[in-house]
């Protein structure tokens, strides 16, 4: 399967989540098995974005995790906190689609702090950032998103 592949169930993952799409799934590079989903979850806890789901769902589920043959897709580039969620795990690397000026740019709430800054200023500065993958998919979900239902 390609990185476009596991986007496009991170998107609709994002989907079940109409008011904030921030999806997200975990996938083992070794096997190209989908390992754990999240989505976001604010309305009941702020720090439940969907990449804090999914680590949680992919640590409950899997007694000895090796995150570092892991990839984390997610629908929005990961604010400061999941990025360095992502980086305490170990991850080999993050795929985002919508960059964090294109959320602010729509009218989202984002703290303007850029993962490859988390990664650059982390004890883990080799954890691959590879952003844009279906960027225009990802766009148009939170533009959706943000319409008056």
């Amino acid at each position: 399967m390609t990185d476009e592949d596991f986007m496009q169930k991170a998107i609709e993952v994002g989907r079940t989540n109409r008011q904030h799409p921030f999806g997200a799934i975990i996938m083992d590079r070794l096997s190209d098995a989908v390992l754990a989903e999240g989505v976001n979850q604010s309305r009941s806890n702020p720090l439940w974005h969907g990449e804090i789901v999914a680590i949680n769902n992919c640590a409950m589920q899997l007694a000895d995790v090796n995150w570092s043959s892991l990839t984390l897709f997610t629908t929005a580039e990961p604010c400061p906190m999941c990025m360095s969620a992502i980086l305490w795990c170990g991850f080999d690397s993050v795929v985002f689609g919508t960059s964090i000026p294109t959320l602010i740019g729509l009218g989202w709430n984002q703290i303007n702090i850029r993962a490859t800054e988390v990664v650059q200023r982390s004890h883990r500065p080799q954890t691959s950032v590879i952003r844009g993958v279906l960027e225009s998919e990802c766009d148009q979900l939170f533009r959706t998103a943000l319409k008056p239902r």
